[in-house]
């Protein structure tokens, strides 16, 4: 007998009796502590503007370009904190959870960009560096660091398991960061003259912004590459599954993140004759919840041989190159278990 049965954690509530993808916020209370940070950044980054201008300091400008992206990604957020609990239906599987990826993914290329024209900005200025005005700058910064501490404490209290929240508090402390060092920068010039101090720490500044941007792309592209999630290695995960009792085989298994936080999983597993199917399922999808946290599992079992006779499967060669009959196209390496497993 054959259990092709699929076991699906798909949505809040699904499979098995336990909650979905539940991330212990509500998504009204996240709302709320993004749009408090957002209405805290977002009138501080248009009077530093105001103050950069007057004061000719770059440092300024380019924390604010810096705090720009911060609005932008929390804006982007909460949009796709909206489409992202839309049901899914219709050609979107999925639903739309993927939008907020998008978005991460857009945050960290306006940052690169971003930190492009600044760098080219600030080695101008160290070349022909203007005059600062450093009593504006200082005081500037220092209110800038008692607004982004406001403000990452609120982003705080929301769901940083979202890769957009966690980006816009990480952005947050990178501003914090940067408005020290733009407040050392006007102590400097205040006190010294050295107006080059404005150049480096816009320079500061653009590093960090190289690093948060890299950080998001990189991550946001291995969600969309389907790869699998950081810290699981699908060989050794792949080689843990064959190893429980009464498994044969593992093999067109498949690891990835359907987005921020939600793991997901397939794989056709082949038990030895005459076990129970059922069993067996049951265990790898324990196993995959407790040590991998895997919640949303696809898994077809088969009893070694039953559909062999039947024609249904022909003889195909994955990965490596070792015959495999039971799937006509299999994917990535076989797991068996060594000899020690049973």
């Amino acid at each position: 007998m054959s259990d092709h049965e699929h076991d699906h954690a798909a949505g809040p509530g699904g499979g098995d009796g336990h909650a979905g993808y539940s991330h212990g916020v509500a998504a009204d209370a996240d709302r709320r502590w993004l749009t408090i940070a957002l209405a805290l950044i977002g009138v501080f980054m248009c009077a530093e503007v105001v103050v950069g201008v007057a004061a000719n300091s770059l440092a300024l400008i380019s924390d604010a370009a810096h705090m720009l992206t911060d609005v932008v990604s929390i804006v982007l957020a909460l949009i796709a904190m909206r489409l992202a609990a839309r049901p899914a239906k219709g050609h979107y599987t999925y639903g739309l959870k993927r939008v907020e990826i998008l978005s991460a993914q857009a945050n960290g290329l306006t940052l690169l960009l971003l930190s492009v024209w600044l760098a080219y900005e600030a080695v101008r200025r160290l070349i022909d560096p203007p005059a600062v005005t450093g009593g504006l700058v200082l005081i500037t910064a220092l209110v800038g660091v008692v607004v982004n501490l406001a403000a990452a404490w609120s982003i705080s209290k929301a769901n940083r398991t979202s890769l957009n929240v966690e980006g816009a508090y990480q952005h947050i402390l990178t501003d914090l960061f940067g408005f020290i060092a733009t407040a050392v920068a006007g102590a400097v010039v205040l006190t010294t003259g050295f107006v080059r101090a404005d150049a480096v720490a816009s320079l500061f500044v653009v590093a960090l912004m190289l690093k948060a941007g890299y950080g998001l792309i990189r991550d946001s592209a291995r969600i969309f590459l389907e790869a699998a999630p950081v810290g699981v290695d699908p060989d050794v995960l792949g080689d843990r599954l064959a190893a429980q009792d009464t498994v044969v085989e593992i093999h067109d298994l498949h690891v990835w993140q359907i987005t921020s936080g939600q793991n997901a999983l397939s794989a056709h597993v082949l038990v030895q004759p005459g076990r129970d199917c059922h069993a067996v399922r049951r265990t790898l999808r324990q196993l995959l919840r407790d040590e991998y946290r895997i919640e949303h599992a696809t898994l077809q079992v088969d009893h070694v041989g039953e559909e062999e006779s039947s024609g249904l499967l022909q003889i195909a060669t994955p990965a490596g190159g070792e015959q495999d009959p039971y799937c006509d196209d299999a994917h990535g390496p076989v797991h068996r278990p060594g000899p020690h497993d049973h």
